[in-house]
């Protein structure tokens, strides 16, 4: 079969399974299954496709149109312009994730000394792996519960070459960190359990619950680390939490009572919503 018909055909079946992207989703299966990109399978639409990589084809196209989702079958996805391995035993990186990276970002390149940074709830990898790319003189704790997904942080570290600096830690949030660190990041789960029952089947179907549901309010383990994070956390330093779009108010009053003496800040995403709670501890000479 003309790669173009089976695109075609791939496409029909896509849509008619209500697969948000059809076109764009069958085609980088295509690519996917053919090693190769877009634009060249684009620019080649007369090109047979054997009959054992159509049935391949078919399969992929198949489970896509089950509704699993794109990076689980592509096995991959780019965050902060890195390509992460993906699989069901994680969270799939989210591009409104890329603002805590930012920000993380910003506070430690302006700190006197290497900062130790510690993610807690690190799924894949991709907040702990990204930071310690972008900050070559930081030693960063990839903490997770789960340990399949602390193998999925420890072949991307290794892909990326920091896994010499990303130490993952099986862990309930902070208990097995060995020390105090300078910044704490973590995007727990904050999915309200009604919320997640009404969730996209990609999400709610294929993704792990853990990773999502964050209870009857989407707080609860916002909160738990809330309470163990002071001793945690050395003067002068931070955590970076994010939050639900509706979250903002109660994320930093949950903030203020746990942290007291520490400064709170509500950053909101390029979409003009909540998304991010910082908390900065101050210094031993500040006022």
């Amino acid at each position: 079969m003309r790669l173009d018909d089976a695109l075609a055909q791939a496409t029909t079946h896509l849509a008619n399974h209500d697969v948000e992207s059809p076109q764009l989703d069958a085609e980088l299966l295509l690519a996917h299954l053919l090693g190769t990109n877009r634009a060249a399978i684009l620019a080649r639409p007369e090109q047979q496709l054997p009959p054992e990589l159509l049935t391949r084809y078919r399969n992929l196209v198949a489970r896509r149109g089950d509704h699993e989702p794109l990076a689980y079958i592509l096995g991959h996805r780019e965050f902060h312009g890195l390509e992460f391995m993906v699989d069901p035993r994680v969270l799939i990186p989210r591009p409104e994730t890329e603002l805590l990276v930012e920000h993380a970002l910003k506070i430690a390149s302006q700190m006197a000394h290497p900062p130790r940074i510690a993610d807690v709830g690190a799924g894949s990898g991709a907040i702990a792996v990204s930071l310690a790319v972008h900050l070559p003189w930081c030693t960063v704790y990839a903490l997770d519960n789960s340990p399949g997904a602390l193998e999925v942080v420890t072949e991307n570290a290794r892909r990326h070459g920091v896994d010499g600096r990303v130490h993952c830690l099986h862990s309930d949030l902070l208990a097995a960190l060995p020390g105090p660190v300078d910044i704490i990041t973590a995007n727990l789960p904050y999915v309200t359990t009604d919320e997640w029952q009404e969730l996209p089947p990609e999400i709610r179907d294929h993704e792990p619950r853990s990773a999502l549901d964050g209870g009857p309010n989407g707080l609860a383990l916002i909160e738990r680390l809330l309470t163990t994070a002071e001793p945690n956390l050395r003067p002068g330093g931070a955590i970076l939490l994010e939050i639900g779009a509706g979250q903002g108010i109660e994320t930093t009053t949950l903030a203020l009572r746990h942290l007291p003496q520490t400064r709170v800040k509500l950053i909101q995403d390029y979409a003009g919503l909540d998304r991010l709670v910082i908390i900065e501890t101050q210094t031993p000479n500040a006022d």
